[in-house]
């Protein structure tokens, strides 16, 4: 390797795995916002703690930036190496280190994927019920440094909620073990949690103990369609008050015509403006009849005009895809995203602002959204016009966020709910931290990257 940096690495770790290659440092250099040209200085793949230690030390030795990498499904810049910075991929760390029946946790290393923890928690009669779209590729390094929620938060809540245990690399190569598996562990500062969400600017996770719990009852999946918005919660309303929810998201025609020209199949015979699937127990009679009375009373109130219910697993996840598939379906436009929450109670009165907002600001452009409406988490997809060059676009939809983040502090909501502030959402941090808590963040990341090296740019 020509640069003399990247020599010194080689040879202070020999064993260490480095790539150069164009292809490698392309891929590893970016995430899904796309908005940013990747341009890594090389790409780390340690395969131990040591290694990642020796990388952190080194990078300290030589001020080179560094930025931990796991999936990349990220969508706010979080993963982005556009300034010669070293990426550390955690891909070869990707291992289930151990399971303990008694405690029932499961220890894991970051690269290891979603699914792969939600399969191996399933050999052991259980489950990590922390799940979304991305399981296949996205990495619970990644998960941990977001508090990534998903579609079951409704009942199981964030993943801050299933980590048990946290070996991290601090930003001087520090090893740190928090919590060690305990349930109660009343000894000040619970370090643990300040590193989920973090976004990587404190350190790297390099090895995780998840809790796992007991498989949920049966299940039935239930799709319906709206003819209103103003209908969505009371639809909501109902459902918590005769379903053991496991989940409840909507979204909009928009959405699910680009699902269905992805691929999917068309649930209804005529096209309503919004739709909502939910999942709840079945584990019996009495739940079953709870299903059906929640529908027809639905029904007859008018807030839902048809709806299907799953009759086996096939439908369920058919049911599943037509708002799992969404963003897939809508990213080979380029999509400008918000990822915006308010308190589940506020959720119809910020929808209506939001509405008039978006039409306003985007007269002529598709905007897709849908979200976690039982957590009071809604997405926001603005597509490019093929007309439009990118750097307008990317000027207009900045613009309209400026006057959602106006309307997001009139509900005392969040800019972001589940995808971390990253680079794309750094503008508006201030919308959601006071200037006394941004200066106590900086404060922290000052003790543990005191030179500034762990992800820079990002989140702060």
């Amino acid at each position: 390797m020509s640069d003399p940096r990247l020599t010194d690495l080689a040879r202070q770790l020999p064993g260490l795995k480095l790539s150069t290659d164009p292809g490698d440092l392309e891929h590893h250099g970016r995430d899904w916002t796309r908005r940013w040209p990747p341009a890594p200085l090389a790409i780390a793949y340690p395969g131990d703690i040591a290694e990642v230690q020796g990388i952190v030390r080194w990078a300290n030795a030589h001020g080179v930036a560094l930025v931990p990498s796991g999936g990349r499904t990220g969508l706010s810049g979080g993963a982005v190496a556009a300034h010669g910075e070293l990426v550390v991929s955690l891909d070869r760390m990707n291992k289930v280190l151990a399971f303990d029946p008694v405690d029932r946790t499961l220890t894991v290393q970051p690269g290891i994927a979603l699914e792969a923890v939600h399969n191996a928690a399933r050999e052991h009669g259980l489950v990590y019920p922390v799940d979304f779209a991305a399981r296949g590729s996205c990495q619970l390094g990644g998960n941990i440094a977001t508090n990534a929620g998903g579609i079951r938060v409704i009942r199981y809540g964030n993943t801050r909620q299933w980590v048990a245990g946290l070996k991290v690399v601090t930003g001087t190569g520090e090893l740190l073990d928090l919590n060690k598996g305990l349930v109660k562990n009343a000894s000040g500062y619970d370090l643990r949690h300040l590193f989920i969400g973090s976004e990587g600017t404190l350190g790297i996770v390099v090895e995780a103990t998840l809790w796992l719990t007991s498989p949920p009852p049966a299940s039935q999946v239930m799709l319906l369609a709206v003819p209103a918005m103003d209908a969505l919660m009371k639809v909501f309303a109902e459902a918590r008050h005769r379903l053991h929810l496991e989940a409840f998201e909507f979204f909009t025609d928009r959405a699910l015509h680009h699902v269905l020209a992805h691929g999917a199949q068309a649930p209804f015979a005529e096209a309503h403006p919004f739709y909502v699937v939910t999942e709840f127990d079945a584990c019996d009679e009495a739940a079953e009849a709870a299903a059906l009375g929640f529908f027809e009373q639905c029904m007859e109130e008018g807030w839902v005009v048809d709806g299907v219910i799953s009759s086996s697993e096939a439908q369920a996840a058919a049911l599943w895809r037509l708002r799992e598939g969404i963003t897939e379906s809508l990213a080979k436009y380029k999509p400008y995203k918000n990822d915006v929450s308010v308190r589940i109670s506020r959720v119809p009165a910020f929808m209506a602002d939001m509405q008039a907002l978006l039409a306003e600001g985007y007269p002529d452009v598709d905007v897709v959204w849908f979200g976690h409406i039982g957590d009071g988490n809604l997405h926001i997809n603005v597509l490019k016009p093929a007309e439009v060059d990118y750097a307008t676009f990317v000027a207009q939809c900045e613009h309209v966020t400026t006057l959602l983040v106006d309307t997001l502090e009139r509900h005392e909501g969040s800019i972001s709910a589940e995808h971390g502030i990253g680079l794309v959402k750094k503008p508006w941090l201030g919308s959601v931290r006071s200037d006394a808590e941004i200066a106590l963040m900086r404060g922290i990341k000052g003790v543990l990257d005191p030179m500034g090296l762990m992800n820079p740019g990002k989140l702060l």
